[in-house]
């Protein structure tokens, strides 16, 4: 079936020595695989490989085949061209890392309308802003209000965050947060990426929220693996 929708690139890795594979999650489709075939050796193909750096928000026009296997582009063009997240070291490390998370945590192959819309906006937001220093740590928490758990924002006063159960509790468990770092990771439940400028956290603030956003993700996420680009982030926001 021959379908045009928006599409973001996920993930793209090289098939034999002149192919590359590329993962996107699309408006209409939601997750799909493509077949580029000589793209790498191609000088005047339309479809090139810069079209599939991380995070690139494309309009496709495509072969779905719905079976399970890769798909073929037909035509191809960018749409909402980044400004800044290829250029600034900050943006570019935060969209690598991004797009290693989403490659771990998206599964669906249905449609997804508001997932796509959270994805698309959320990225705009990321190339338009110049204070982002804090924008993955909520682009993650806010993630899994479509992943389906989302912390129960209930109870806030309580000592306890629940990372198992993703709500607050009196009882200290295996997974739990509390303390310092619990206060930290309550700044962002509850508030979009315009209020993100309220939240002031100094590197190790910020690194000990990450690991517990990580965590959360290792234990709701079946088969999600710590990005190898984790560290790389790190010491750009260190």
């Amino acid at each position: 079936m021959i379908e045009t929708t928006k599409a973001i690139v996920i993930n793209s890795i090289k098939y034999g020595d002149t192919s590359l594979i590329a993962t996107c999650y699309t408006e209409n489709c939601g997750l799909k695989s493509y077949m580029l075939k000589g793209v790498l050796k191609a000088k005047k193909a339309k479809i090139k490989t810069a079209y599939f750096q991380p995070l690139m928000q494309l309009n496709l026009t495509a072969n779905h085949n719905n079976k399970g296997s890769l798909n073929s582009i037909r035509e191809i063009e960018v749409v909402n061209f980044y400004h800044s997240i290829y250029s600034d070291i900050k943006k570019q490390s935060i969209a690598l890392f991004l797009s290693e998370i989403l490659y771990y945590t998206i599964k669906e192959e249905e449609q997804n309308a508001s997932l796509f819309m959270y994805l698309e906006t959320s990225l705009l937001w990321l190339d338009t802003h110049e204070v982002v220093s804090n924008f993955h740590l909520l682009f993650l928490l806010n993630l899994t209000k479509y992943l389906g758990f989302y912390p129960e924002l209930n109870a806030q006063d309580l000592e306890y965050f629940d990372l198992l159960e993703g709500n607050f509790t009196s009882k200290k468990k295996f997974n739990t947060v509390s303390g310092e770092k619990l206060t930290h990771f309550k700044k962002l439940l509850g508030i979009n990426f315009d209020m993100l400028h309220k939240v002031n956290f100094s590197a190790l603030d910020r690194q000990e929220v990450l690991s517990i956003l990580i965590q959360y993700l290792e234990l709701h996420v079946s088969g999600f693996k710590k990005p190898k680009s984790l560290n790389v982030l790190k010491s750009v926001f260190s």
